[in-house]
């Protein structure tokens, strides 16, 4: 791997701050059977990190930024290692794909925003499952019926997010590109 320009930190700064930012204050707390879910645009902008800066960058600031706001959140401070790793893996995924060889961008770009935000839907599903059962010792019909919910509302955010976050990062891509690349020349 080469060593990371200054360009490229400060994307990954700014769209983990987009992340924290919008993960903290664009939300709607929904309570569940045992705890509370949220519907929020923070995974918006983990897709866009991986659209727009690609797997290892955007992976990287979607982590980060998720992981600030569950580090400032009493309530999340404990699921940190799993939301850092879970949304790292959302936006590196998203960033694989649409940075894949394909031809048609478009499609490169949906096709990434779904493999991207189901598969964190399902990790924390999984998470929520073996935590409320086997570390909090709930009674299983309890914990079905919490994960049921957070799997509608989880399901809602991937599906918004993957609506929201294709048509921007389409639109960004060339932004996002042309800035870099004039980075990277020193000629420019």
């Amino acid at each position: 791997m080469k060593k990371p320009t200054t360009v490229q930190i400060a994307h990954i700064g700014i769209m983990a701050a987009a992340v924290y930012v919008s993960s903290a204050f664009l939300q709607i707390s929904i309570p569940t059977a045992i705890d509370n879910t949220r519907l929020h645009m923070g995974n918006v902008v983990c897709l866009l990190s991986g659209m727009l800066l690609g797997p290892l960058p955007g992976g990287l600031a979607a982590g980060l930024g998720s992981a600030l706001f569950d580090l400032t959140t009493p309530a999340y401070v404990a699921s940190t290692p799993f939301t850092f790793a879970f949304k790292f893996l959302m936006a590196w995924l998203c960033g694989m794909v649409a940075f894949g060889k394909s031809t048609h961008p478009k499609r490169r770009c949906a096709l990434g925003c779904m493999l991207g935000a189901f598969t964190y839907v399902l990790l924390y599903l999984t998470k929520s499952l073996l935590e409320h059962r086997f570390v909090l010792g709930l009674p299983m019909d309890t914990v079905l019926l919490t994960v049921a919910q957070k799997a509608v509302v989880s399901s809602v955010n991937a599906v918004v997010s993957c609506l929201a976050a294709v048509p921007l990062g389409l639109a960004l891509q060339p932004l996002v590109g042309k800035r870099s690349r004039k980075s990277e020349d020193p000629a420019r």
